[in-house]
């Protein structure tokens, strides 16, 4: 595995993510991870006592993961969104603005190039889970 991305401030939840399967059965899981076949609506009763979930990403063209992200965050999860697997660069941007706060790619991402990809639009025109207001909404004040 590649070289963990984070935007957070805190530390990293280093308890290991269990399936799907296994945390709606158990009562003390604080990480889950959900693959891209499975519903995210599935969590939202478990949403505050959830530390992390890791979403899977089997291939960069399955886009799956962006919507469990957003339906997570407009649900009022706060804990750490991690994208995990074949995560590329010139999805980050896109990745942050669904919720996702960290990152585990399979392979190494150039840091440079994140950083351009981060930085290359620095306007918005829709809202999204990031927070950050659109180029409409900043102009009426």
């Amino acid at each position: 595995m590649g070289d963990a991305l984070r935007f957070r401030d805190d530390e990293p939840h280093e308890e290991p993510a269990v399936t799907l399967d296994s945390f709606l059965g158990q009562s003390n899981a604080t990480a889950v991870r959900l693959e891209s076949d499975e519903d995210a609506r599935l969590l939202l009763p478990y949403l505050d006592r959830l530390a992390l979930v890791e979403v899977a990403f089997p291939t960069f063209r399955d886009g799956r993961g962006y919507s469990a992200a957003s339906i997570l965050r407009e649900a009022g999860y706060k804990g750490e969104l991690r994208a995990q697997g074949d995560v590329l660069v010139d999805q980050i941007a896109h990745m942050r603005r669904c919720g996702f706060d960290s990152f585990a790619p399979e392979a190494p991402l150039d840091m440079a190039a994140v950083e351009r990809a981060l930085t290359r639009y620095p306007a918005r025109y829709q809202p999204a889970a990031d927070g950050t207001a659109p180029i409409w909404a900043r102009r009426r004040g």
